[in-house]
Order: C-alpha cells, then structure tokens, then sequence
C-alpha cells in the first residue's frame, strides 16, 4: 500500500499519453533558462512563478494539462496551484531530467 507513495511520474509515458490526447497541452513549468537550454518540441512554456498567467494562455478549464518540469517537484507544485484556479484535467508527469525523447533548443517561437 506505501509503495505508491514511491512512485515517480515517468515523463516519457506521459508524452506518450499527451501525444494521444487530442487538444492537449505539455505544460513546461521550468525557468525561461531551463526552458531555452532544452524544451520538448511544442510544449507550452510558463514558468512555475508565473503560473497565474495560465489563465491567459491557456482560457480553457477543461483542456488536458500534461504538466512537467526538471525533476517533478515544481511540476507537483505547478498541479496544485492549476487545479485551484480551476484547471479540471491537470497531471504531473515528472521531469525532464529522464526524458530520453528528442528535446530543441532556444526560446519561444
């Protein structure tokens, strides 16, 4: 029954399930530097600090949220904070630290 508690997020299966779901957006929530150091292509960038921004970015409540950043704490976090402004389908997928997909570089298109 503890063993759960254990359990991290694997961000790869969780790409793989935003990649699925039609209308669905890769929420990345690291800072704009980690961001531009290496993204997955076309995720969304806001920045854990900046998350009320979300409500202007993403106007949708009900939008499926595949939600990740470094190691998965901030995206725990970034969760948490969506789903009290009112986000209905929000998941933490990890982090990227053991993403083994293709990531791009730079900033914001």
């Amino acid at each position: 029954m503890l063993f759960h508690l254990f359990n991290k997020p694997d961000i790869n299966a969780g790409v793989k399930a935003w990649k699925k779901t039609e209308s669905g957006v890769l929420l990345d929530v690291r800072t704009n530097e980690e961001y531009e150091e290496g993204h997955i292509p076309q995720s969304v960038h806001i920045d854990v600090s900046e998350i009320q921004k979300a409500k202007d970015i993403l106007k949708d409540k009900d939008v499926p949220l595949f939600v990740h950043c470094h190691s998965g704490a901030r995206s725990a976090y970034a969760v948490q904070l969506l789903k009290r402004m009112g986000y209905r389908s929000v998941k933490n997928i990890g982090g990227i630290a053991s993403y083994t997909g293709t990531v791009e570089k730079g900033a914001k298109k």
